[in-house]
């Protein structure tokens, strides 16, 4: 598979599988308002992701990419996507834009490096 392929298959729904992220991965939120800003390993990701996820006022259901960008290194691209979701108690829908820069070993992300709308982020959180 390709760095695309990988990083297509990894995500689901704004859910990232991962079965496709390398056990030492990196995971990076530079401009996180709230939350951790990196994380290091795949067990880590998963220990925060599913009770982060759960305590959400919303829930994920769309995962849009659109546009990604191949750099001069085939193991790296640039994607550009935005993920939707609705609120529980308004029932509004919302959808934050992001980019994320993902390095790609084999058929496992090793580098993730995401930079998110944090203003739409923290509407959806409020549902205003």
């Amino acid at each position: 598979m390709n760095t695309r392929e990988v990083f297509e298959r990894a995500i689901n729904a704004g859910e990232v599988r991962t079965d496709y992220l390398a056990d030492d991965v990196v995971i990076e939120w530079p401009f996180a308002a709230g939350g951790p800003r990196r994380i290091e390993g795949r067990a880590a990701f998963a220990a925060m992701a599913g009770p982060a996820r759960a305590a959400l006022p919303f829930r994920l259901d769309e995962m849009v990419i659109d546009v990604v960008h191949e750099t001069a290194d085939p193991a790296v691209i640039v994607v550009e996507y935005h993920l939707g979701g609705t609120h529980s108690a308004t029932g509004e829908r919302r959808s934050s834009a992001l980019i994320a820069v993902i390095r790609v070993a084999g058929d496992r992300i090793t580098h993730w490096r995401e930079y998110q709308d944090t203003l739409a982020i923290a509407q959806a959180m409020t549902g205003s």
